[in-house]
């Protein structure tokens, strides 16, 4: 077998047969360079480096969870990946790179699907999120590329797949109180909010967990929840899956069911949950609309942008049976946007300081009056046919 070093660094040198010659007959040991010579993504965070030990052909048509060996071709968005303990590392052309296939919907950055061009892919997310990017923001940079080497896979040489490494099944003997954040769109406040309802209901001595329902991952978020002092921030990589883009509803109930029972059972009294993206989202809209989920929440806070946005948004969610108890997010940095939004609505608008000393907690506390209730996923025929048209 013709090889030849892809990179070298001040660490043992990973040896990978060239392009052009594709004998897979003895599978690689790929443990011992981890975090070395290859950069490890957050969203590779849950699988253990003891389990990721052999290279495997790559044989194309990658599904969502897929997770494979790529080198980094050309610099594009992303200059940068976030480690799975957090840091960020800068990428360089040549890097060998861990990552997982997956959906991305962001309007602000990519729209990208779980796939590949031969064995050409693009990084659609700082987080390790790969596939074809098919659409971006006009202000972007095309994304970075990758060359998919192999497919990553454990001791038994079978391709590992990130849903085998969610956090187990949990049974909640008591039911936390729980606090949805929603918002118009990308960027318009939702994870300060959420960060501030936190550090608001730290003042009552309680524990309060964080949960970052949907997205594409990344470690910002989480660990903006873990900042503000909650004792545990959870997202859908504890779930096994690297983006919630394209899941089906029932999935992201059972995902929703999955990571508020584990908060639950680590001794949550509180949990502040964010749903990514904005009302329009499919995923977004889909969960919003469905009782179930919706009958879950206790409280919700509306995080908007500005004071038109508000307006269009409250009145969405009026129309799905959700009446926030109040507004917040980049809204809540213009006093004027405040007013107009608080006479248009009827709502109170709060800034994150006043929800990071507790302004809303008594309010909060007296919403909840429901019984403990029990997660159950959503039937087929419940899911709404404007949120199965593909």
């Amino acid at each position: 077998m013709t090889v030849m070093p892809l990179v070298s660094q001040n660490y043992a040198v990973l040896r990978i047969p060239r392009a052009s010659c594709r004998d897979y007959s003895a599978p690689m040991v790929l443990s011992t360079q981890l975090g070395t010579v290859i950069k490890v993504p957050y969203a590779l965070r849950r699988i253990p480096a003891a389990t990721q030990v052999s290279l495997l052909p790559f044989a194309g048509d990658p599904r969502a969870g897929d997770i494979a060996l790529a080198r980094v071709e050309k610099i594009g968005k992303n200059t940068a990946v976030e480690l799975a303990d957090g840091r960020r590392c800068g990428l360089h052309e040549a890097d060998l790179l861990a990552v997982v296939f997956g959906n991305r919907y962001a309007s602000r950055q990519f729209e990208g699907y779980a796939g590949a061009v031969g064995d050409c892919c693009d990084l659609l997310s700082m987080g390790g999120l790969c596939g074809v990017a098919k659409s971006k923001h006009a202000s972007l940079a095309d994304p970075t590329k990758l060359r998919i080497l192999y497919t990553i896979g454990d001791c038994a040489q079978q391709p590992l797949q990130l849903g085998n490494f969610a956090v187990p099944q949990t049974r909640a003997v008591d039911r936390p109180r729980v606090v949805g954040v929603c918002g118009t769109s990308m960027d318009s406040g939702k994870t300060h909010t959420a960060m501030s309802l936190i550090k608001g209901l730290g003042r009552q001595n309680c524990r309060v967990a964080g949960i970052k329902l949907t997205g594409t991952a990344a470690g910002r978020d989480t660990w903006t929840m873990r900042d503000a002092g909650a004792f545990l921030a959870l997202d859908f990589v504890d779930g096994g899956l690297a983006s919630t883009f394209m899941c089906a509803l029932p999935e992201l109930l059972n995902l929703h069911k999955l990571l508020v029972n584990h908060a639950a059972s680590q001794g949550a009294e509180w949990v502040v949950i964010e749903v990514a993206d904005g009302l329009l989202q499919r995923e977004t809209a889909a969960l919003l609309q469905n009782t179930r989920f919706a009958e879950s929440v206790d409280s919700w806070v509306f995080a908007a942008s500005e004071a038109l946005s508000a307006v269009g948004g409250v009145a969405l969610l009026r129309s799905w049976g959700i009446r926030p108890l109040a507004m917040s997010g980049l809204l809540s940095m213009s006093p004027l946007d405040m007013r107009e939004a608080e006479l248009a609505t009827g709502l109170e608008c709060l800034t994150a300081t006043q929800l990071q000393t507790g302004h809303l907690n008594a309010r909060l506390s007296e919403t909840v009056a429901q019984p403990p209730r029990s997660y159950r996923p959503a039937q087929p025929e419940m899911v709404q046919s404007a949120y199965n048209s593909r």
